[in-house]
């Protein structure tokens, strides 16, 4: 499937609209249901294909964030072979009580995978807490960037956001 084909695929398969609360507080009246297309296994195997590329040379593990980044980074990892971590919200608080599931990620190459990026808050509140676990953090890599803010502020933390599709870009009138 082309990226063109892609895009009116995730496009049909998620977009919804209304009035929609984002988890940055803000009020759309357009929403990405990303678990619309998280659940088709086509559409993931192509988002998986297309987006492997982007992972950056060196990556040594891929860090999947609670939850939307979870189907994501386990078929990336799946095709790429690239061990996957899960990342927590807050270390839970019984068992191992770890932050970050899996694999260790001190002094790894790390890339954060997620779904959709706004405002980057939760990134990067989890980056902070994986630079504290010793990891190695320079990219974002994620299927959609919804506002060029979450670019910006991620940014300003040290890190680059590699996006499969802008919001714009999966707007009908931007598909060919």
């Amino acid at each position: 499937m082309d990226k063109n084909e892609l895009v009116r695929r995730i496009f049909e398969a998620s977009h919804l609209e209304g009035t929609f609360t984002l988890r940055s507080g803000q009020i759309s009246n357009e929403y990405f249901d990303k678990y619309l297309f998280e659940s088709d296994p086509e559409l993931m195997a192509e988002i998986s294909n297309h987006i492997s590329r982007l992972i950056p040379e060196g990556t040594e593990v891929l860090a999947r964030l609670e939850m939307g980044g979870i189907p994501i980074a386990t078929v990336l990892s799946l095709e790429t072979g690239i061990p996957t971590v899960f990342i927590r919200k807050k270390a839970k608080e019984y068992g191992t009580c770890k932050l970050a599931e899996g694999i260790s990620v001190n002094d790894k190459k790390v890339c954060i995978i997620e779904d959709v990026v706004t405002t980057g808050g939760q990134i990067i509140l989890s980056v902070n807490d994986l630079r504290q676990l010793g990891a190695n953090i320079e990219y974002v890599l994620c299927v959609i960037e919804r506002d060029m803010k979450g670019r910006e502020n991620i940014k300003k933390e040290g890190l680059e956001l590699l996006s499969l599709f802008t919001l714009d870009e999966l707007k009908p009138s931007k598909i060919s």
